[in-house]
């Protein structure tokens, strides 16, 4: 039996498909991501699911893989399921895939909904060319040094990010990028209190700081494609300081006008 990668509903439960239902009901093994949600989901979508449930998040993931290639091996049909939304995609499945390639297992999915597709769609920038970053490290330098290799990027990047990090990300993004660049937030998607804000990315920082509630994705406009000249950049990075600009915000200004890298600005002006 193959191995399933099942997309699960990111927030309303209509979304459900009946690949979804299919997999869950015909699993030997059901590895969720948190065995209490799919119990949840199951019981909602009224499946009469048999399977043997276990868990299968970030901390045990590698661990779990021998078990579950070992029960794909005795031909026991395998559904790993996420929270919400396809599994490795910023959730655990990708050591189980490769493993799986590796032993010649066969594979397949249950597409599903997606909040990285749904907010790209939501945000009225372009979608011809996009890269998703997933959730930025947590601590501030770390942060700041992944923004920072960021900044030239002409594709449209998309995050997520916790509601109790989402208004400093998003400074920190406005500090990186430049207050200009266009952006977009999403929260709750599909769910009832779905909303979506749009804007430069002063203005949805300003708009985060008020207050932040949900599962966030946000969405970046690429920089700039320009035959920008560094030492005519670095000269206006100079003089904007001594206009009483900060100094990264003024590298952070000219890097969004000019499409270059705010840090390389920051560094050549210091």
């Amino acid at each position: 039996m193959p191995l399933l990668l099942a997309g699960t509903p990111i927030g309303n439960l209509k979304d459900a498909t009946d690949s979804l239902r299919e997999a869950l009901a015909a699993a030997d093994v059901i590895a969720a991501e948190d065995t209490r949600r799919t119990r949840n989901l199951i019981t909602a979508l009224g499946i009469d699911a048999h399977g043997k449930m276990v868990s299968f998040f970030d901390g045990n993931e590698a661990e779990r893989v021998p078990e579950l290639l070992a029960e794909l091996q005795e031909g026991k049909l395998v559904v790993v399921v996420s929270d919400a939304g396809m599994p490795t995609v910023s959730d655990p499945g990708y050591r189980l895939i490769h493993a799986a390639a590796e032993a010649g297992i066969e594979a397949h999915v249950a597409p599903g909904p997606s909040a990285v597709l749904t907010a790209l769609a939501l945000s009225g920038l372009p979608t011809d060319r996009f890269a998703f970053e997933g959730f930025l490290p947590s601590k501030p330098q770390a942060r700041r040094q992944r923004l920072d290799t960021l900044a030239g990027e002409q594709r449209t990047l998309v995050f997520f990010e916790s509601p109790h990090r989402v208004a400093e990300t998003l400074a920190a993004m406005r500090d990186s990028f430049g207050a200009l660049r266009p952006a977009s937030v999403s929260r709750e998607l599909t769910k009832l209190h779905e909303e979506t804000k749009r804007g430069t990315l002063e203005e949805v920082a300003a708009w985060a700081a008020e207050g932040a509630r949900g599962e966030y994705t946000i969405v970046v406009g690429g920089a700039r494609a320009t035959e920008a000249d560094p030492a005519a950049a670095v000269a206006e990075v100079r003089e904007l300081v001594t206009q009483g600009v900060p100094h990264s915000q003024a590298a952070a200004q000219v890097a969004q006008a000019t499409g270059l890298s705010r840090k390389k600005l920051y560094n050549a002006t210091l």
